[in-house]
């Protein structure tokens, strides 16, 4: 407890100063900024009602996903489901991503959960300190019993709100791709369909389902018992589901939803060659792939360093090539690009890219921190990884993951970093071994899978009952 008090005061001090509580900076959902906050749930619960109006297609099912930006995993899962839906059933389904934190979050530290994320992934023991206290017995009744309090009303006001392109239905049904989604948006939803009557799981009729954005490990609040579908990637989160009360017919194990470039692992639009040419790299050099993240995070420069070193020397011609991504962290960047590197080695450092599938797949290795998207979408390209670093809790699970799976190991030493991966390249038969685990271990069909589920889902349940409504005071 000592440690998460000073880890919660360091917090309040780095992230705001004396300013810690004012409102966040992030611009409010329209809804807020036309309610002006002053609706309350009861008036919400009023003008809540099971009577279908005219002017809406009632053909159209309505998909509200709930995230925060706490991140890119949840936003990217919520893309690719909707791209997904879109692929499956052109026109039928329309997807509300919301980040329920920044947009309809009360006051601070609700309404700014992604930059708070920023700093205690940068410090990792204000991480470490919050993760361990909040997966404890008492650390959970804490966050259930503030999130209810303070939340309620406002998230009430998120999932109460017109979907989609209607002006008057709420969604059809709720899916969470966030590990705070579930006990909240599930007892707002029994008091919605319960006309307020019950926030009791029994209550609830709108379809819930949870799509867990985790790996290799997760935290139990991803888990909640009184949902419909939980949708695991691994056996590991199978195991943790059931340990937090979650039936094996609520639990469906697909994989993780990742970006539609990585729906395929044969289909390819364009060769490595193709590919390589087009991202003006060469052609024909075994090439590693580094990454730090969107943010760029990780140590990237002293690896990158230690690496091109590594794979620079003992030759005076090009035998290697190594591209840097370096994300947003514009600094990591300019560090690279002005460093002298051994003649063996061709050296392409890179910011922010939005188009990692190729990167990847014009890649023979790969170089990450250990964050489940990146991890899946490596499996599916058949790229061994070396894992440099990860998110206490959250992220430790998925070392593991890959390392039992055959296809990478950790080190957060840049020297062991450079060793093991110049030992890689230097022999296609262990490459060939790493690759095959790889692609053992691949779910490209995961996102296609997982949306064709939901959408069985909110197809019979738009079927089965009449759709919730809100209607104007005026109506």
């Amino acid at each position: 407890m000592n440690s998460y008090c000073k880890a919660l005061i360091f917090l309040t001090l780095v992230s705001s100063g004396v300013d810690s509580f004012a409102p966040s900076s992030r611009r409010p959902s329209p809804a807020l900024v036309s309610s002006s906050r002053a609706t309350t749930t009861n008036n919400l619960l009023l003008h809540a009602t099971t009577k279908t109006l005219d002017g809406d297609d009632d053909d159209i099912c309505r998909i509200q996903i709930l995230m925060s930006d706490t991140g890119g995993g949840h936003r990217a899962s919520a893309n690719a489901l909707r791209d997904a839906f879109d692929v499956l059933h052109p026109g039928k389904i329309e997807c509300d991503i919301v980040d329920i934190f920044t947009d309809y979050g009360p006051f601070w530290p609700y309404n700014d959960y992604p930059r708070c994320y920023k700093i205690m992934a940068e410090y990792s023991f204000l991480w470490e300190a919050f993760y361990r206290f909040g997966e404890t017995p008492i650390g959970l009744a804490l966050n259930e019993f503030f999130m209810e309090t303070f939340c309620f009303d406002a998230f009430t006001q998120c999932l109460a709100r017109p979907s989609g392109s209607s002006e008057t239905k709420r969604a059809d049904m709720v899916v969470s791709v966030h590990p705070l989604c579930q006990d909240i948006p599930i007892k707002i939803l029994s008091s919605l369909d319960s006309q307020g009557a019950s926030r009791a799981p029994e209550a609830r009729t709108t379809p819930f389902c949870t799509v867990v954005t985790d790996l290799g490990g997760a935290h139990p609040t991803w888990f909640n018992k009184n949902g419909d579908k939980c949708f695991v990637p691994s056996d590991a989160l199978y195991q943790l589901a059931r340990d937090r009360g979650v039936q094996p017919a609520q639990i469906v194990q697909k994989g993780l939803p990742i970006r539609s470039g990585f729906w395929s692992t044969t289909k390819k639009e364009k060769s490595q060659e193709t590919l390589r040419t087009e991202l003006k790299i060469d052609t024909e050099l075994p090439t590693v792939l580094l990454v730090g993240g969107g943010d760029g995070m990780g140590g990237i420069v002293d690896i990158a360093k230690s690496l091109g070193d590594r794979l620079g020397s003992g030759s005076t011609t090009p035998q290697y090539q190594m591209v840097v991504v370096c994300g947003n962290n514009q600094k990591a960047q300019e560090n690279l690009n002005s460093a002298n590197f051994g003649q063996g080695v061709k050296v392409s450092v890179q910011g922010f890219v939005n188009n990692m599938d190729e990167w990847m797949q014009a890649s023979d290795a790969l170089v990450t921190k250990a964050g489940p998207g990146t991890i899946a979408e490596a499996s599916i390209c058949g790229l061994p990884c070396m894992l440099f670093s990860y998110l206490p809790g959250q992220e430790e699970g998925n070392v593991p993951f890959v390392e039992d799976a055959g296809f990478g190991t950790y080190s957060g030493d840049p020297q062991v970093i450079a060793e093991t991966v110049s030992e890689w390249l230097a022999s296609p038969a262990k490459m060939e071994e790493l690759k095959n685990a790889a692609l053992d271990a691949a779910r490209p069909a995961a996102t296609l899978d997982i949306a064709k589920d939901l959408a069985d889902i909110v197809f019979k349940a738009k079927q089965s009952q009449p759709q919730s409504v809100l209607i104007s005071k005026s109506a």
